[in-house]
């Protein structure tokens, strides 16, 4: 049996901790904006690994925006996503399996929309890197 691995980042590993002990992701959020729990599944290793990120949904889609808090480089789940679309939400205590594809043009354009309106700092992260903020939508 495998075991899903936690980030090494303590606030990242802490949240997912919660998550894990509740059953769901509801009540753990960050800047009082919820969070969804993304399971991916690593690019070398294989490992599944457990993602927290700003919770941004439409009409039972949802986007992982890898901001890396407008860091000049990409996240590192950002590689396993591109690698291996297969990911699992978790929503509150609903899960479902869906494939990560990666946004560009008006649609990227409309789901920043969304992120920024559902976490505001996303716009200043943008600002703070060269980089564009890939998108992705899970579906």
């Amino acid at each position: 049996m495998r075991v899903t691995e936690l980030s090494p980042t303590d606030w990242v590993r802490e949240q997912t901790e919660r998550i894990l002990e509740q059953g769901t992701t509801d009540g753990v959020e960050v800047l009082d904006r919820p969070i969804v729990l993304f399971t991916t599944t690593g690019v070398k290793s294989g490992k599944k690994r457990y993602v927290p990120l700003m919770r941004v949904e439409s009409d039972g889609k949802y986007a992982m925006v890898a901001s890396k808090g407008g860091d000049p480089k990409h996240p590192s789940w950002y590689f396993n996503v591109k690698a291996n679309p297969a990911v699992t939400v978790q929503d509150g205590d609903k899960t479902f399996e869906g494939t990560a594809r990666e946004l560009s043009g008006d649609e990227r354009a409309d789901w920043w929309k969304l992120a920024v309106e559902a976490y505001p700092p996303y716009a200043e992260y943008q600002t703070k890197t060269d980089r564009l903020i890939p998108v992705f939508v899970v579906e």
